[in-house]
């Protein structure tokens, strides 16, 4: 049998355990978050029916579906040259996906168990998703999202909640030069109904404004211009989502130039009033977020406000991203439930904290190692470590004896933050010589002496 070369399909990736560690560091603070504001926790399948994902990401996200080939199709005949295969529809190779996102399983789930649940509905839900895209730095084809939503009410302070948390999680994980961007489907939509673009119009509009961070004014005027609008329509287009200032300030700007000619825009700048000021009650500064009349987001489910967190540097693009959508349920129920949350890239969101040096020294791995002094003090070794793990530390032990400066090494390449050692002396006395491994400071301690030495050293402590 020849060796088969190990490799891994493009955009995925194994975690080794200090990633994990980082990976599970980050997990846990944006868990702890979302259920102090009263979320719960939700799973669903990987594989999902393709009818159920099918027409809810708009064209691009339609091609980024994952789809799975339906056993069964005859296929594998064609593999053994027994005979020809003929497909005369799509639904005869596939008919499942691997899931694309959270959201659109979410109202699957709240129509098929809505009995079941008391609304408002607030859930969050940390699984991977998968999408056909072409690898790049910060985009991968399997990958975790962290969602919170929030399904049964219309109040802009649940819009505004999704959004604190954002702030929250952010400036937790250490985060400081990121903005909260905000916008509003109905906003934008009344802005073209007063240009008086419609049809397929609009979509390329909505296309074009959603490159302006990649492309620029100048590439958004020019595919405006390829889509035959009037030099009228893309001057008053492109003049209004450039306008800029704190966010009553655009919004009164908004509503003066437009509040009497499109109704809908106006519900959309009363929404993002109302959000905002629910925003600020929350705690957000008023630094932190601004209006930014281009942002678009591509899903094609959103109908009222939508957002997006950024940074500055590394310009990697958006952290976390959504909306309210409270006509994609409709879909599955046959009757609109208004619902809004945000999606956590958390992929992106560790990486970046790698490229800031935002993780703590030691997020999550052994805290002490007890060494293998001889055969003879083995059982007060594993006594000691037993006691260390009641007291709630994460200990090893090391498993063979031999020279202690070897498990030293092993120690610093683990980077455990301490080591104790326990001999012959040591163990008649039921104490160990405990070691701190950046300082090299030395004590000799009971159990609960080197817990306390340990709670006193700031960032290490039980769990």
């Amino acid at each position: 049998m020849g060796v088969i070369k190990p490799s891994l399909p493009k955009g995925t990736r194994d975690f080794l355990p200090e990633q994990m560690f980082r990976r599970q560091f980050v997990l846990e603070t944006v868990r702890e978050t979302f259920e102090r504001y009263g979320y719960a926790p939700l799973e669903t399948p990987s594989i999902e029916k393709l009818s159920v994902l099918s027409g809810k990401y708009g064209d691009e996200g339609e091609n980024l579906i994952f789809k799975v080939l339906r056993r069964g199709t005859g296929l594998e005949k064609l593999l053994r040259d027994e005979s020809e295969f003929v497909v005369n529809d799509f639904g005869q190779l596939v008919d499942e996906a691997l899931r694309y996102d959270l959201t659109v399983p979410l109202s699957r789930v709240i129509a098929m168990h809505q009995n079941e649940l008391t609304f408002p509905f607030k859930r969050y839900q940390i699984q991977p998703v998968w999408r056909a895209d072409r690898p790049q730095r910060g985009r991968y084809r399997e990958f975790y999202q962290c969602d919170i939503d929030t399904v049964g009410t219309p109040s802009m302070l649940a819009d505004a909640e999704a959004a604190s948390i954002v702030f929250e999680v952010l400036s937790t994980l250490g985060f400081q030069n990121f903005k909260l961007k905000l916008n509003n489907r109905k906003l934008l939509n009344g802005l073209l109904n007063a240009c008086e673009i419609a049809g397929s119009q609009a979509t390329s509009v909505f296309i074009a404004i959603d490159k302006m961070d990649k492309i620029g004014l100048d590439g958004v005027r020019n595919e405006l211009k390829a889509s035959e609008l009037s030099s009228t329509q893309i001057q008053t287009l492109l003049g209004t989502l450039e306008i800029e200032g704190d966010p009553e300030s655009v919004l009164v700007k908004l509503t003066d130039d437009f509040g009497d000619r499109d109704p809908q825009l106006l519900t959309g700048v009363q929404e993002l009033q109302e959000m905002t000021a629910c925003m600020l009650e929350l705690g957000v500064p008023i630094d932190a977020f601004s209006i930014d009349l281009h942002l678009v987001r591509g899903l094609g489910y959103y109908t009222g406000p939508i957002h997006e967190s950024v940074i500055t540097e590394p310009n990697i693009g958006s952290l976390t991203g959504g909306g309210r959508y409270d006509r994609l349920i409709g879909m599955f129920l046959g009757r609109d439930i208004p619902a809004c949350g945000t999606a956590f890239g958390i992929e992106r969101i560790i990486d970046v904290m790698s490229q800031l040096d935002l993780f703590p020294k030691q997020t999550n791995g052994t805290q002490v190692l007890v060494t293998a002094f001889e055969p003879s003090t083995r059982a007060a070794s594993l006594s000691f470590a037993g006691e260390l793990r009641k007291a709630g530390l994460r200990v090893e032990t090391y498993f063979e004896v031999c020279k202690l400066k070897k498990q030293f090494t092993y120690a610093h390449k683990k980077h455990i933050p301490f080591v104790a050692t326990i001999g012959p002396d040591e163990a008649s006395r039921g104490v160990a010589s405990f070691k701190d491994m950046e300082t090299g400071e030395q004590i000799v301690a009971d159990p609960m002496g080197v817990v306390q030495r340990m709670v006193e050293k700031q960032g290490v402590g039980s769990s």
